[in-house]
């Protein structure tokens, strides 16, 4: 098979099977609670498709949206029919056909952005994690900020803005090359500036403009076996959707009291609840380090907690190098050559430990040691949040105090899988 043969996979736009309304019944002796569903298209070039592929070219893969039925089990009822997101996103502008990943991408963004209300937000989604999310004092200050936590995993990722797209956020995003752009609307010329790539996927979500609205929604998640089994359970909320929900970090160990000596400052205050915000949208075992707004480095899916933060700070130390090198001479760190040059930005890099210095440290889970939490302890973050509830709590709030830390709880673990 030639290479061309390779490359006209990802070309393809599958014909799928599945049919176009599905029903999930959810039943209880003669008691049967019903959501309905009808499969969504776009119509392209005069013909209705649906998605472009799966996971992966062969795979068929069909988007649904819910139409109809009520769900209600113990204390919790299901969304409401007709609240649509992502499944149901105006497509404006085609590029290339949306794919699955490129729907769940920009929910998994849509997933975080909802709780980032107080102002212009931006999270860029790169294989269902944020590679970098911001607030800032415009929505085009917040992409800058989002795209420069790590410009080398926004190549390629899926952008979800909370306001009206304009011209100067619209010139900031075609810089970069993107898959997926989404927001609530587009303000003159912004879809004239993106015309200019062509396959850029841009959709347009009229109920982002209510996304507050979805932060206490919940919705039934599956989890497909490989023996056709599922699953089932209710979507995760973060409780702590506000500082006065965070607690003080105590605990009792042995007949002995341990507390945390020093309170976040009213800045700390922002960035942990901001980071514990986008902890919702991590993949877990996931470490979180925030500044100002905005993400410094991220660490997912890793199998335990000292390794996950370490590699959030080692993250944060390229990502830095590579945004300077980019700022000062428009090229990678990676293919710079001068070796003055180079040495300058390590310098640089290693002066402010990465950027991590007075940053703040968000972990999905508790702590099982120190070890954990002294990772960002010996780069100079200056606060942390965490669920709290390890048997060995007094360590990580001694190691927090020996360094001058702060430190609250969210009494709430934050896993995605």
């Amino acid at each position: 098979m030639s290479q061309t043969d390779f490359k006209a996979a990802y070309r393809t736009i599958m014909d799928d099977h599945f049919p176009p309304q599905m029903e999930i019944a959810f039943i209880d002796g003669d008691a049967r609670q019903t959501l309905c569903f009808d499969k969504t298209s776009w119509q392209i070039d005069g013909v209705d498709k649906g998605l472009r592929y799966g996971e992966n070219p062969g795979q068929e893969s069909a988007l649904y949206r819910l139409v109809n039925g009520n769900l209600s089990l113990g204390e919790v009822t299901a969304i409401q029919p007709g609240h649509y997101l992502a499944s149901n996103a105006e497509l404006l502008q085609s590029g290339k056909h949306p794919g699955k990943i490129n729907i769940t991408d920009a929910d998994a963004a849509l997933n975080i952005l909802r709780y980032l209300t107080d102002g212009p937000a931006v999270v860029i989604m790169k294989h269902n994690n944020p590679c970098g999310a911001a607030m800032g004092d415009s929505l085009a200050d917040a992409y800058h900020k989002a795209n420069m936590a790590d410009r080398l995993a926004a190549f390629g990722g899926a952008i979800a803005l909370n306001g009206e797209v304009d011209r100067a956020t619209a010139e900031l995003i075609v810089q970069n090359y993107s898959e997926v752009v989404i927001a609530p609307e587009f303000g003159e010329g912004a879809m004239e500036i993106f015309a200019t790539k062509k396959n850029l996927r841009v959709m347009r979500i009229g109920n982002m403009s209510r996304l507050q609205d979805f932060a206490t929604q919940r919705v039934v998640d599956f989890k497909s076996l490989i023996d056709g089994g599922m699953i089932v359970q209710w979507s995760f909320q973060p409780e702590a959707r506000s500082v006065d929900a965070f607690l003080p970090a105590t605990t009792t160990y042995k007949g002995q009291d341990y507390a945390i000596n020093r309170q976040p400052t009213e800045q700390e205050l922002k960035d942990l609840l901001f980071g514990w915000l986008i902890e919702a949208g991590v993949t877990s075992n996931s470490v979180l380090y925030v500044k100002d707004g905005a993400t410094v480095g991220i660490g997912t899916g890793e199998q335990d907690r000292v390794g996950v933060a370490e590699i959030a700070r080692d993250k944060a130390y390229r990502k830095l190098a590579d945004r300077l090198c980019w700022e000062q001479h428009a090229i990678p760190y990676n293919t710079l050559t001068d070796a003055d040059a180079r040495q300058a930005i390590d310098d640089a890099v290693a002066e402010s430990k990465g950027g991590l210095k007075g940053s703040c440290m968000v972990s999905d889970a508790f702590f099982p040691f120190r070890d954990g939490v002294e990772v960002g302890i010996r780069e100079g973050v200056s606060a942390v949040v965490q669920p709290g509830g390890s048997a060995r709590d007094f360590e990580t709030i001694e190691a927090c105090n020996e360094a001058d830390v702060a430190m609250v709880y969210t009494g709430q673990r934050s896993f995605r899988h």
